[in-house]
């Protein structure tokens, strides 16, 4: 019994791990069709027949300033008055986070999210999708500059505290952004099989 105990426990926190590692790093977890999991990017390995690959680009980071910028644009462009909304960091609060929250009706949320997201892509931000739970119609993610923005809708329930106050006619619409630089952290290639 012990022995079996042990191995629920394993599997639960092998998978723990990788939906983490699979919010946190989309782009560096593989999940085979016989259910092995592969975290880490692996090595490339040459090709005689291509090309060398280009080298990421060296433009500095994005400032906090500059991501804020970047926010009031986005939702100008929704055709929505940043002033509507509020800051979900204050200004002098941290320098790695920063974000945008309003209250809006439920029925428009959805076309204002994606007129956001429309700008944001028009301003050189790159989707940066979840494949094991994407939902691009309440939430979709961005990056760019060393930087991760975060564009949702979320009803009465999964609202943040601070718009507990919605009716079942509303939704709260949320920009947030943090500053990560994941380059940086080495991640040694796993292969995990659960089952």
């Amino acid at each position: 019994m012990n022995a079996l105990l042990k191995r629920v426990w394993f599997g639960l926190a092998a998978t723990l791990i990788v939906s983490l590692a699979a919010v946190a790093l989309p782009d560096h977890i593989q999940i085979e069709d016989d259910g092995r999991i592969h975290l880490g990017a692996p090595a490339p390995t040459p090709s005689p027949s291509t090309a060398a690959p280009t080298p990421e680009s060296t433009a500095p980071p994005l400032t906090r300033d500059a991501v804020d910028e970047v926010i009031r644009t986005a939702v100008a462009a929704a055709g929505l008055d940043p002033a509507q909304g509020h800051p979900s960091v204050a200004a002098d609060a941290n320098s790695k986070r920063t974000g945008w929250t309003a209250v809006r009706e439920k029925a428009t949320a959805p076309s204002e999210m994606n007129a956001i997201c429309a700008d944001l892509e028009r301003q050189g931000w790159t989707l940066n999708p979840n494949p094991q739970g994407d939902r691009p119609d309440a939430s979709r993610s961005y990056k760019r500059g060393g930087w991760y923005l975060l564009v949702s809708t979320r009803g009465k329930t999964q609202a943040p505290s601070t718009t507990s106050d919605l009716t079942d006619s509303q939704s709260s619409l949320n920009l947030t952004g943090i500053q990560l630089n994941l380059s940086d952290i080495p991640l040694p290639e796993i292969t995990v099989r659960i089952g």
